[in-house]
């Protein structure tokens, strides 16, 4: 039986590279089990021929990328081993688990230079581990595109509700949506936050509608994600790996605080988090000044709050009440251990540009009797917009209004159960709708799930 497939938003983005006449070899970057191999699988429907290679399972097949890199050779060779057809603009080559074999992953630039016109994409669970012990692997010679879990907006077009969320991308600040969809928006966005956006999680709700039912299969992804921890770094112990995203949980919401993560330096915690940062596990939001852009020309990286890749892994780790979410009304309880504010962070990522997404952001001030904090800060082409993940209304906007004055910012946004709408220099954004605020995300019907 086929595996039902999902569409992506990076699906589009796939396509446009196919096409694309000065092609380079494609790396898809991402944590495991987000979905990159079911997306180039399903980039291979456009293809006559496909040749898919795992360098785990088939160790037999590094010798191949020995020696000189001649890569007809190399392709001729693939092609008696596998019996596979490896033709020129109708085959695409697939090297998956790339991080396996890193001189396969110094032989895509050869693919560029010697063979341009033969599609090769490449991903990897660890890739990123990799590509750090080979830093100059194929600078301007290979493209990368960033993949993560499944966005709100992606989870509704896998529930079948794409004309719904059309709905949602029509509406603005200045246009509410009918209450009746804000109110079916809502109710899917709980179940999204306790379900989170993992393939496998996803797959398991369209198909059995069963929350129970997710949360076995949350579990069974976070053991095998943590069963990868022996694989981050040979000399950092696994359990120190543990022990720092166990603190990764506990601490999601506010500043990173190094000294309450017990039995582990301030380097070994700090080695950890960038191991699980380079695993696409952890995300970090870095302070920034917001004087002005780039943001990032003024960050204090000694201050930043580190959330999880997922919201679904989050509230399985964290042990929330799943009924509390799902069948309350009051934003406080939704948002128990910021799982609001961490669904926006992440929304603002997959958003973005799978070629460069975007670095969160956010602004404090700790001055006393006037201490201000805005959750994240974002660049919207020359503009600094401040983003407040709140359930008050003005009134309890305070470190809003004060970084608009202070900043000289035009407006800011909250983003909350609210449905659309503008007041005070404040634009507000229900929570589902938060990505739409990075212009290309606007989704049409065209990302029906196969098949339907």
């Amino acid at each position: 039986m086929t595996e039902q497939y999902y569409n992506r938003i990076i699906d589009s983005e796939l396509l446009i590279w196919k096409d694309e006449e000065n092609r380079k070899p494609l790396l898809l970057r991402g944590a495991r089990q987000v979905g990159k191999s079911s997306s180039i699988r399903k980039l291979a429907e456009k293809f006559d021929y496909f040749l898919e290679i795992n360098f785990e399972k088939n160790r037999n097949l590094h010798r191949f990328f020995e020696g000189d890199l001649d890569i007809k050779e190399i392709c001729a060779n693939l092609s008696v081993q596998f019996k596979k057809t490896i033709i020129p603009n109708k085959t695409l080559l697939f090297l998956d688990e790339i991080q396996a074999c890193p001189n396969a992953i110094s032989a895509l630039r050869f693919f560029y230079e010697d063979y341009p016109e033969l599609h090769v994409i490449a991903a990897g669970s660890l890739l990123e581990f990799a590509l750090e012990e080979l830093p100059s692997f194929g600078v301007g010679r290979i493209s990368s595109m960033f993949m993560f879990p499944f966005s709100f907006a992606e989870f509704m077009s896998a529930c079948g509700n794409e004309m719904l969320w059309n709905e949602v991308c029509k509406a603005s600040p200045e246009k509410p949506i009918f209450s009746v969809f804000h109110e079916k928006c809502l109710e899917l966005l709980k179940k999204f936050l306790v379900i989170g956006g993992m393939p496998a999680v996803v797959s398991k709700f369209v198909e059995s509608n069963d929350i129970l039912a997710c949360q076995k299969t949350l579990n069974d992804l976070i053991n095998s994600l943590k069963s990868d921890f022996s694989k981050y770094k040979s000399r950092v112990p696994e359990l120190r790996i543990q022990t720092a995203f166990e603190a990764v949980v506990r601490q999601t919401g506010r500043k990173f605080n190094y000294a309450k993560v017990e039995q582990l330096s301030y380097r070994q915690v700090k080695e950890s988090i960038e191991l699980l940062e380079k695993a696409g596990l952890v995300i970090p939001t870095v302070h920034t000044s917001a004087n002005g852009i780039p943001l990032g020309a003024e960050v204090n990286f000694k201050k930043q709050k580190v959330m999880l890749l997922d919201t679904g892994i989050f509230q399985s780790l964290l042990g929330l009440q799943l009924s509390d979410i799902l069948f309350s009304d009051d934003f406080d309880v939704i948002n128990k251990g910021a799982i609001a504010e961490q669904f926006a962070g992440l929304e603002l990522i997959k958003s973005s540009s799978p070629y460069m997404p975007k670095n969160l952001y956010f602004w404090t001030r700790e001055k006393e009797k006037s201490q201000a904090e805005i959750d994240y800060v974002i660049q919207q082409n020359e503009k600094i917009i401040p983003i407040e993940v709140k359930s008050g209304k003005s009134g309890k906007m305070q470190s809003m209004h004060l970084f608009l004055a202070e900043k000289q910012v035009e407006y800011g946004i909250r983003t909350s159960l609210e449905n659309f709408s503008e007041y005070d220099k404040i634009r507000v954004y229900p929570l589902y709708a938060i990505g739409n605020i990075n212009n290309h995300l606007h989704l049409t019907s065209g990302l029906a799930p196969a098949g339907q």
